[in-house]
């Protein structure tokens, strides 16, 4: 997870064909590029233009392909004047996006992967869902966060998974036959109160030594969370993947204004999270 992926990135122009609104300023906007969707990996992100008015681009993780139409998804909410002048973009509307960028997450041969996303962090854990979904190998539980109402309608599951009974789930996981679990402090109908650790730790606790010892943890979301889960995996002994957000400004490793610190075998390193990252083993950074 260390080497750079430069030599892969492109600079395409990309047509919007759907853009839809949820709660909260959230967007999902559905881009049509072939070279993206073909090629993205989960982890990775776009660096997209917002509008003629801007210059600086802005950083989105990939949440979910069609290769077969050559599409790509971004989940999206309105914190700045960049991504609403993004929200403004219309069906037809031609978007510049530099991609894919980063090293995505490294599957491994542990076979229950708990996938752990929170708010905008949610994206790159629906991607990986997406990308082991019709491998047999993986068993993997999602859970989801959001102190927000969720960008999609919440359904009852029909699945086995852990709590699968009481809590509801994203309807794009119960079709691909992931068990999901969502949680929040906002005493949302069939949503778990608590935090994603919480939810976590509960189904980690459900496991036996054997189950425990097939578990990787790969999340994404704000750094507290981040921190939570990393110190959750510590606990447990667990190998844990996590995704780290920073601001960016040319996002494809030349300006080294995203870096963070690194511990290596070699001692501490700093590291850029746009092409060096974002994805990194989670004790290392915390």
């Amino acid at each position: 997870m260390g080497s750079s992926n430069r030599d892969t990135i492109s600079v395409n122009e990309c047509q919007i064909l759907a853009h839809y609104k949820f709660e909260a300023e959230q967007f999902i906007i559905t881009l049509a590029c072939p070279e993206i969707a073909n090629t993205t990996l989960p982890g990775q992100f776009v660096h997209l233009s917002v509008s003629g008015m801007l210059a600086m681009r802005r950083p989105i993780s990939v949440m979910s392909v069609d290769k077969t139409n050559g599409t790509f998804d971004l989940l999206y909410k309105i914190v700045g004047e960049g991504t609403r002048q993004l929200a403004e973009r219309k069906i037809g509307d031609i978007l510049s996006a530099i991609g894919p960028i980063g090293n995505g997450f490294k599957m491994t041969d542990k076979k229950n992967p708990l996938l752990i996303g929170g708010g905008v962090g949610m994206p790159p854990i629906i991607a990986i869902a997406q990308y082991i979904k019709d491998n047999n190998f993986y068993n993997p539980y999602v859970i989801l966060g959001s102190e927000i109402p969720f960008p999609f309608k919440t359904i009852v599951s029909n699945l086995s998974g852990f709590y699968s009974s009481k809590l509801h789930t994203m309807p794009q996981l119960e079709e691909w036959k992931i068990a999901c679990g969502l949680t929040s402090l906002q005493s949302y109908e069939g949503v778990y109160n608590g935090f994603v650790t919480g939810l976590a730790k509960e189904y980690l606790d459900s496991l036996s030594e054997n189950e425990l010892q097939e578990i990787e943890i790969y999340s994404c979301g704000p750094h507290p969370m981040l921190e939570a889960v990393s110190k959750l995996a510590e606990d447990y002994n667990l190998p844990c993947q996590v995704s780290l957000e920073e601001f960016m400004a040319c996002a494809v490793g030349g300006c080294a204004g995203c870096v963070v610190e690194v511990q290596t075998s070699n001692g501490p390193a700093m590291k850029r999270v746009c092409v060096d990252g974002p994805i990194f083993d989670a004790q290392s950074v915390f």
